[in-house]
């Protein structure tokens, strides 16, 4: 066989190398991202392609959910390691529903299982992350919300970070309700129309005690919002990555640190 056809791959101790300089590479990135300093406060984060995923690897695609309710844990463990307060995932949208019964079924026994395992988490209780769900919760079985119940009730207190879990969500439904409750407080006699603004919107809306996104991880390659935070994104930074929400390595997750931090934020000025 000639050199040029070797599969170089196969050589004794070439995936150990290749760990060795990828772990060296995230290092150095980590090294670059923390010098830099200028880390987002809030990131939002469209967890696209665990079914892509499972069907690469040859796996029924339900199975890529459970990869990537695990990657979710890795990355909110990363956001705490660079001190990142805020994380907005887009868990599951009120278009989702319209999956298969048996797929939809899975996701809500792995949405109430993981709840509940929140309120157990050692690690959530040590670095005191709160969690809350984001969405129009009717649309959720019993089970799943009273497993969201006992999750949000274990973390209310806390302060450290924050993990919203947008469910049952859509952006145009969120300023619907929005729009619907101040006119409803303009027909009570509560609000004036000309007291309608920004700020009054912001404050209706599912986040309205949390500071916008910063920067929008998008995965999977798909290079759209798909409804999520219509109103909160307006001013931030967006960054679409390949790899499928379950294959999002730590590389990735600081590849798109490093590239806010290059990016200059004018806001519109």
């Amino acid at each position: 066989m000639s050199i040029e056809k070797f599969p170089i791959h196969k050589l004794p101790g070439i995936s150990r190398i290749r760990n060795m300089a990828a772990k060296y590479y995230e290092q150095q990135l980590l090294a670059d991202v923390v010098q830099a300093g200028s880390v987002p406060q809030h990131i939002a984060i469209i967890l696209d392609g665990n079914r892509r995923f499972a069907e690469s690897m040859g796996l029924e695609k339900f199975k890529g959910h459970i990869f990537g309710a695990k990657k979710l844990e890795e990355v909110v463990w990363w956001c705490q390691e660079l001190g990142i307060k805020h994380i907005t995932v887009y868990a599951f949208s009120t278009e989702n529903f319209s999956r298969s019964e048996k797929e939809v079924e899975t996701l809500m026994e792995l949405f109430a299982e993981k709840f509940r395992e929140v309120a157990r988490n050692e690690r959530v209780h040590k670095y005191k992350l709160r969690v809350r769900v984001i969405g129009n919760l009717g649309y959720l079985p019993e089970k799943v919300k009273r497993a969201i119940e006992e999750a949000q009730k274990a973390t209310q207190g806390y302060d450290g970070y924050t993990l919203n879990l947008a469910m049952g969500y859509g952006g145009r439904a969120e300023l619907a309700e929005a729009v619907r409750c101040i006119c409803e407080r303009i027909e009570h006699g509560e609000l004036k129309s000309s007291e309608v603004d920004e700020k009054l919107i912001s404050s209706h809306l599912y986040t309205a005690d949390l500071p916008d996104p910063d920067l929008i991880i998008r995965t999977s390659g798909e290079e759209r919002l798909s409804g999520f935070l219509i109103w909160q994104s307006a001013y931030s930074e967006l960054y679409f990555c390949e790899a499928n929400w379950p294959a999002f390595s730590k590389i990735d997750f600081l590849r798109a640190i490093r590239n806010y931090q290059s990016r200059k934020r004018r806001f519109g000025r």
